[in-house]
């Protein structure tokens, strides 16, 4: 065999191959442009259990003396960049070892802890790390950022649930029979009362355009500018998957609502004569984690009004009046309570924030505000920076709304409880608008919860719950403790911030563990009923103004073996309901004996606790399991909610109806009761609030008794989960001193955005957003307006680099609170600047549950491709060919001599 190069040697030619082939050493290799990452196939990589043994030994994740450059000229970015990623490699093994099975709980503190600490120095390194050629940030990239927190606008537009379906010009069967009801409306000072009687249109069809065209002649008459019309629902195609193959059905019929057409000038509410007391009853259904509330007349038996199904709703039974559903984003409703303007409060947990209400912690309270139709008036979040659960809730005759639960972490911003991780006690004072006017945070050395609430004599709000260690001020007995703590709070002058002081704390019980499960107020008298070592007690507290309560009788009612549902005071007498196990419970006169298993009870004692004849104890129930959520009274009539009897041996999946009863408390009798299904043959009733003259032909019309609310607060510590001292700053792009934003008392979206700008020395510009009312966060049928929303837009202004937004500490930050992320706002690549990469790691990751460790990993992986990313990014521009342009004659004549000789050659 010829040698090609011996060949080409002979006519003056150069091979730049071996007789090896292409696999040879070429001279002219390209020299090594980048440094090996630790990534590539061809470095070592660390063991995980090596890491995460470095890592629970203390050592730091990031060392840029460890990071290996086989470069010599290459920069310190690089350094940097593999030194990070080695950091988050050491994190991601941090995760991948709390997500083995069999890691025992000591151990896992120790990988949660070290996490936390890992992640806090990761953040600061990104923030501090001086790098040249490349941009990275803790957060995201954006060249614009909006929060996803919305502050509603205001409306004068409200749209009721659908009272209709179908062809428009057919009768609407909400308006037949007696239809009588009053439009009261406020201009100035004065009130006009315009009276609807449907009757007065005689024989006319009632059709939806008759009827308001009846009503708008009686408005304009009175010389009013509100009207009413109506609003059309179009229907929508609807899919179906049957045998994996999507088959389409036809439109339904369109639904139809009534529409308020208010003015700004005029205050809109509506009332109805002859009212019946209602019943609400707020449980979950379905199997998806869905909530509603349903509505029921208490006296259907003599109501002005029948009750009846309504347009769309589902499992309906005879006496509910209506059916709605309550916003996304709940877990949970432990209470609820009705106001003086007719309005329907409920204390709900969130695990994450309804529309337009992002949440700052793992979870928190929300206090929302339903009108008497159902419809959503104001959502608010309690606001905490880690944990929180709302437990109790009550309405004073003012209006005033007081909750109480427990709380993980900040609450107050910069303050985490006397024990950081323990649960503490708070309770928080709305006004009647849903306003925040206090919060009291009291926590025990161990945890504590605030389990009842109640309104004392002079608006005295007195707080019951149980405690492991003492509460301040208070002597611990031993194990779970209960207590109860009074607070008085006034306001110095109208604009000026509220004052509430503890007057007292008594802590009570026995050695063992206790708890009280239900409170009553009756004048000075405070009643608590729970379990205390097993037992089913009763006390009476004497309520004094600026002390603590005093302890003055107590009734041991027998084992427990189940736990109180209620307590209530009813002309001097008390009334314990519950469920237990025990068919002796130690009260005078049974009127209905024990049916087995678990059943409902209902204790009636005399107001001073002592034993007498006129004691009533009736059982109710079956032989199986009798379950009941939560009691009312209301005019002497005890109502009653919970799940029907099931078996034992019943599965949590198998179908379970809820039930609404009324019992008469001194004879035990049952008089009315109702039970149904919920969506997947799932219904689980959670609570209940009474209402005195709350149900009226209103219901069948979708039209809420009171005052139509047209606007809310605007300010931020209102509209959002943001407290006062919650804060994050703002840094320039190149980098250069952060300067914090903090929300005040009275800051609004105006406000804020001006102190961005401030913050940012005018790099980003910020402007306040609106959207359609149209939109996902104003559905029809839900909120009590049709409202649109207003949220911050931020971006780069024209010719500025932008700016990093950083996150405020733990138990502060306030970007969690507006939805916004952290990280860089701004051209994310320039011709003359580095280009900017983002890791979006928030601080709230962690690896308490198995969800939050997949969330967690999932996060770290993205962080190490956009480090990934910010290498190849350096890499350098290839150098121009320079075998480009036409081939010299020299070149073209050796070509031609080669192509001789082989030919030759080959013969």
């Amino acid at each position: 065999m010829i040698d090609n190069s011996y060949l080409l040697g002979l006519f003056g030619g150069t091979s730049t191959f071996s007789s090896g082939g292409l696999s040879g050493t070429s001279s002219l290799a390209t020299k090594k442009a980048q440094p090996t990452p630790p990534w590539s196939s061809s470095a070592v990589v660390p063991e995980q259990e090596a890491l995460v043994r470095s890592a629970l030994g203390g050592r730091r994740l990031i060392n840029e003396d460890a990071a290996k450059l086989d470069v010599a000229s290459a920069s310190d970015d690089y350094r940097r960049l593999f030194a990070l990623y080695q950091g988050l490699e050491s994190l991601n093994a941090l995760a991948n070892r709390a997500g083995v099975k069999g890691v025992s709980s000591t151990e896992l503190s120790l990988i949660t802890k070290r996490f936390d600490q890992g992640l806090k120095e990761i953040t600061s390194y990104v923030a501090s790390a001086p790098l040249n050629d490349v941009r990275l940030v803790a957060g995201v990239t954006e060249s614009i950022s909006k929060t996803s927190a919305g502050v509603r606008r205001d409306s004068a537009i409200s749209i009721t649930s659908p009272i209709h379906e179908g062809d428009i010009a057919s009768p609407v069967t909400a308006f037949e029979g007696d239809v009588v009801f009053d439009i009261n409306v406020k201009r100035l000072n004065e009130t006009h009362t315009v009276r609807i009687d449907l009757s007065e249109m005689g024989g006319a069809a009632r059709t939806l355009g008759s009827v308001t065209a009846h009503i708008n002649d009686k408005l304009q008459a009175a010389g009013l500018e509100t009207r009413i019309g109506r609003e059309r629902q179009a229907a929508e195609v609807r899919t179906l998957q049957v045998g994996g193959r999507t088959v389409t059905l036809p439109a339904g019929p369109d639904l139809w609502s009534l529409a308020i057409r208010g003015v700004s000038t005029e205050a809109v509410s509506f009332s109805a004569p002859a009212p019946s007391d209602a019943v609400y009853v707020v449980q979950g259904t379905g199997t998806a984690g869905a909530h509603e509330v349903l509505k029921f007349q208490a006296d259907t038996a003599t109501a002005a009004t029948a009750a009846s199904a309504r347009v769309g709703e589902t499992q309906w039974v005879d006496g509910r009046v209506s059916q709605t559903p309550l916003p996304e984003g709940i877990k949970t409703v432990r209470a609820s309570a009705t106001g003086p303007d007719g309005a329907l409060w409920l204390v709900a947990d969130m695990e994450e924030g309804p529309g337009n209400l992002p949440i700052k912690g793992q979870s928190d309270v929300a206090l929302i505000k339903l009108d008497s139709a159902g419809r959503v008036v104001s959502t608010r979040a309690l606001g905490a920076a880690d944990q929180a659960s709302g437990y109790a809730l009550a309405v004073d005759d003012a209006g005033r709304v007081a909750v109480a639960g427990s709380v993980t972490g900040a609450l107050i911003p910069g303050k985490s409880g006397d024990v950081a991780g323990e649960v503490d006690s708070f309770v928080t004072l709305y006004d009647g608008d849903g306003e925040e006017l206090w919060t009291q945070r009291r926590g025990a050395r161990a945890a504590d919860e605030a389990t009842g609430v109640a309104f004392g004599p002079g608006g005295q709000v007195i707080v019951t719950g149980r405690a492991r260690s003492a509460m301040p001020g208070a002597a611990g007995v031993g194990g779970w403790d209960s207590y109860v703590q009074t607070i008085t709070s006034s306001q110095p002058y109208p604009t000026a911030a509220w004052d509430a002081k503890i007057d007292g704390t008594l802590q009570f019980g026995t050695t063992g563990d206790d708890a009280v499960q239900a409170t009553a107020v009756s004048g000075d008298s405070l009643y608590t009923a729970g379990e205390e070592d097993g037992r089913l007690v009763v006390r009476r507290f004497q309520l004094t103004a600026g002390g603590e309560p005093q302890l003055l009788s107590t009734r041991d009612l027998g084992a427990m073996n189940g736990e109180v549902k209620g307590l209530e005071i009813d002309q001097g007498q008390v009334i314990v309901a519950g469920v237990t196990r025990n068919a002796t419970l130690d009260v005078g006169t049974v009127n209905q004996a024990h049916n087995g298993g678990l059943d409902a009870f209902v204790a009636v004692l005399s107001g001073d606790l002592t034993a007498s004849g006129a004691e009533r104890l009736t059982y109710i129930g079956t032989e199986n399991e009798d379950a009941v959520s939560h009691v009312k009274l209301l005019d002497g009539k005890l109502w009653m909610t919970g799940t029907s009897a099931r078996s034992v041996s019943a599965e949590d999946d198998d179908p379970v109806q809820g039930y609404l009863s009324r019992v008469d408390p001194l004879t035990g009798t049952v008089e009315w009761s109702r039970s149904w299904a919920g969506q997947n043959e799932q219904a689980a009733p959670l609570t209940l609030a009474v209402a005195s003259g709350g149900s009226s032909v209103l219901d069948r019309l979708g039209l809420p008794s009171g005052e139509i609310v047209q606007s809310e607060s605007k300010k931020l510590v209102d509209a959002t989960a943001l407290r006062v001292g919650d804060r994050f700053s703002v840094v320039p792009a190149s980098g250069g001193r952060s300067v914090a934003v903090t929300i005040d008392a009275r800051d609004t979206l105006q406000t804020l955005a001006r102190k961005i700008e401030i913050a940012s020395g005018s790099r980003l510009k910020v402007t306040v957003a609106s959207e359609s009312a149209t939109a996902e966060n104003a559905r029809e049928g839900l909120n009590s307006v049709l409202a649109g929303v207003q949220r911050l837009s931020i971006m780069a202004r024209d010719g500025r680099e932008g700016a990093v937004l950083v996150s405020g500490e733990p138990g502060r930050d306030a970007l969690a609170g507006l939805g916004l992320s952290a990280g860089f706002i701004g051209p994310t690549a320039t011709e003359d600047g580095p280009r900017t990469f983002g890791l979006d790691l928030p601080q709230a990751l962690s690896l308490l549950t198995k969800d939050a460790r997949t969330a967690s990993g999932e996060r770290l992986q993205a962080a190490m491709k956009s480090v990934r990313d910010a290498y190849r990014s350096l890499a350098p521009a290839p150098a121009s060919s320079a075998t480009s342009g036409a081939v010299p004659a020299y070149l073209t004549a050796q070509l031609a001599n080669y192509q001789a000789a082989l030919a030759r050659l080959g013969g």
